[in-house]
């Protein structure tokens, strides 16, 4: 898939890389047998709509060893710290990890047993930049030792947009990121995504419409600035942002 990289990333990865990504393959298809992560199990599918898709959604192709990541933090260069939301199956989270080394990325996830199983993964994968978190992501964001802690958060097949932005605002620092990955989306969505990144302290600053590389399926990234301190309120009580959506 070397070509492909290139052709729609501007990016390859390294023998290494394509080595961590076969074993992480391995050991989905092997943890699948128990845990039921994932109906995509065929290599070229897998490839595409895991691997692929999860790197497509991260705004820093090509990488440089340091990047600039806001102009709200005064262009400064650092090496950004992740968190990858409802990680589940570890996506787009360790891709992540695999192909920005330099990078930190912190897996979240509710379920123990899923933790349990990518930190089996990130230790024989060697990934020494990975971390893992149990926990609700609306517990975990009223906690001062994550609460605006983190440049960059992703969040991929865990909700509506609004309830995804709720989850992801409070973990960023002023100036971070949040990427909120979605299959189709229409324009009466973003209304009402509008109205609830304004009250969590973000704007948005981009949707970004792209195809895959072999089906040819639509996709589109949400890109939300934080801009200012989110509200103390939120994230609300576990199980309110997805009964009662902003």
């Amino acid at each position: 898939m070397a070509d492909i990289w290139q052709q729609t990333l501007n990016w390859q990865p390294l023998v290494q890389q394509q080595n961590q990504f076969q074993h992480f393959y391995e050991f989905i298809l092997e943890g699948n047998t128990q845990l039921n992560l994932t109906r995509i199990t065929e290599p070229l599918e897998f490839w595409e709509k895991h691997l692929w898709d999860s790197l497509r959604g991260i705004p820093l192709f090509p990488i440089p060893p340091l990047f600039p990541l806001s102009p709200q933090r005064g262009g400064e260069f650092s090496s950004p710290a992740f968190i990858d939301i409802g990680t589940g199956a570890g996506f787009p989270g360790i891709p992540v990890a695999i192909a920005v080394p330099n990078c930190t990325v912190t897996l979240l996830d509710a379920t123990r047993k899923k933790i349990t199983f990518l930190e089996k993964i990130r230790d024989a994968l060697d990934l020494t930049n990975v971390k893992t978190l149990t926990g609700r992501s609306e517990e975990i964001g009223q906690q001062l030792q994550h609460r605006q802690s983190y440049d960059i958060a992703l969040v991929r097949a865990v909700g509506a947009a609004s309830v995804c932005a709720e989850y992801a605002l409070p973990l960023l620092k002023q100036g971070g990121l949040a990427v909120i990955y979605r299959g189709h989306w229409t324009e009466d969505e973003k209304t009402s995504l509008e109205n609830a990144v304004n009250q969590l302290g973000g704007v948005i600053e981009s949707i970004e419409k792209f195809t895959t590389p072999l089906s040819h399926s639509i996709r589109h990234c949400l890109y939300l600035r934080k801009v200012t301190i989110t509200p103390a309120q939120f994230p609300r009580a576990v199980g309110i942002p997805t009964q009662k959506p902003l």
